[in-house]
């Protein structure tokens, strides 16, 4: 029986965590949950999974969520990082599944590594943010760290077929998002409900807006790069609009290895749980005489946001934790109304030009770039809409 963490349980990627857990009760128990507000869901998650401990956002939520739950968990409800710090380092915890959103996922995700947790990594900020600092806690501790987000599971899959030495080049794919196909001038038109219309994945808001602007290849690409020790320009994007082929791996005698599946993020998760088992899942198989796959390049005119995170990678040190933090500020301005789609990479940019360089194996230099890079995004999205 492995004990997991829950991290984000509410989520879209806790949902599907927890659909796994459910299909196999025999091998995985929920030792710990926490979520951010939506405490009706995670009540009811509580009453099937019956956790140890929960935490949620705020300390606000602790007595709404224990008017809903048996009174043998008053004491048990933790909140806020500290929280998700706590229920991460729990003894009896194997394994931490970080599935929060967000800059928010980095201290929890580095105190259960700290605390000798194997990782099953959605939080794809924590390597954006402090990739080269996370990496080396790994190994000094010798955990492991396992993907979940599709795309690095399709290549922590591909790169078994081979030698590290021999690779060539990672290959992630892109849907392209809801909005591949419009000209500029239509994107300044987009509405909110638009951007969160994925074409093949049902995912949170702030994903799919990052699916929408290409940012979140853009993370991913960064995530690439600390997960996989691959250097920036041996990573590339491709725009597979189908989401069949999950990514590739082009080894340097030319052949390239590619794990193809259905759009469901079930499959890495349970990878990523069982590894390096493989389980039964109760999903449809890919039908391959039923599929296209058609595959182009990104356009980094439309789409500027993974142009610029390809930047702070190269830049180093800090930069891709303002990059992170002026996006997370910038896609809430938009899911709020309050700038147009494109104002997105714009506020991106300008943070990055505006924010001072820091040292990437500092954690208070992380911190604190994150926070300035928030400051500064908010003063220009205050100035768009002044």
């Amino acid at each position: 029986m492995k004990n997991l963490a829950l991290l984000g349980s509410t989520g879209s990627i806790g949902r599907n965590v927890c659909a796994v857990v459910r299909q196999f009760p025999e091998r995985f128990r929920l030792l710990s949950l926490a979520a951010g507000r939506n405490i009706e869901l995670l009540a009811r998650q509580v009453e099937e999974f019956a956790p140890a401990y929960v935490s949620v956002a705020c300390e606000s939520l602790v007595a709404p969520l224990a008017d809903l739950l048996p009174a043998a968990y008053r004491n048990s409800i933790v909140w806020g990082e500290q929280g998700l710090c706590q229920v991460a380092t729990l003894p009896e915890v194997n394994m931490v599944v970080s599935a929060v959103v967000g800059a928010t996922g980095l201290q929890p995700t580095l105190a259960a590594i700290r605390a000798g947790k194997d990782i099953g990594l959605a939080n794809k900020e924590t390597l954006v943010m402090a990739g080269r600092l996370i990496m080396a806690e790994v190994r000094r501790q010798g955990v492991h760290l396992l993907p979940i987000d599709s795309e690095h599971s399709a290549i922590f899959q591909a790169l078994e077929a081979g030698r590290s030495q021999d690779v060539s080049r990672l290959l992630l794919t892109a849907s392209g998002g809801p909005f591949r196909a419009l000209s500029a001038a239509e994107l300044e038109l987009v509405e909110v409900e638009a951007a969160l219309a994925h074409p093949n994945w049902s995912m949170g808001k702030k994903i799919s807006i990052d699916s929408a602007t290409l940012m979140n290849k853009g993370l991913e690409v960064i995530e690439a790069r600390w997960l996989f020790d691959m250097e920036p320009e041996k990573i590339e994007v491709v725009v597979h609009p189908q989401s069949i082929v999950h990514s590739l791996v082009e080894y340097q005698d030319g052949s390239i290895v590619a794990q193809l599946g259905i759009p469901d993020m079930r499959i890495p998760i349970a990878y990523a749980l069982s590894y390096p088992e493989r389980m039964s899942l109760a999903l449809p198989r890919l039908d391959l005489t039923r599929s296209t796959l058609d595959f182009e390049e990104p356009d980094h005119a439309r789409f500027p946001a993974l142009q610029l995170a390809y930047s702070a990678l190269m830049e180093g040190g800090t930069r891709p934790a303002v990059l992170n933090a002026a996006n997370e500020v910038a896609v809430a301005a938009f899911l709020s109304g309050t700038i147009r789609f494109p104002r997105i990479a714009q506020v991106v940019s300008e943070a990055l030009a505006l924010c001072a360089q820091g040292d990437e194996l500092d954690l208070e230099a992380v911190v604190a770039a994150d926070a300035e890079a928030r400051w500064r995004a908010n003063q220009l999205i205050s100035s768009f809409s002044s």
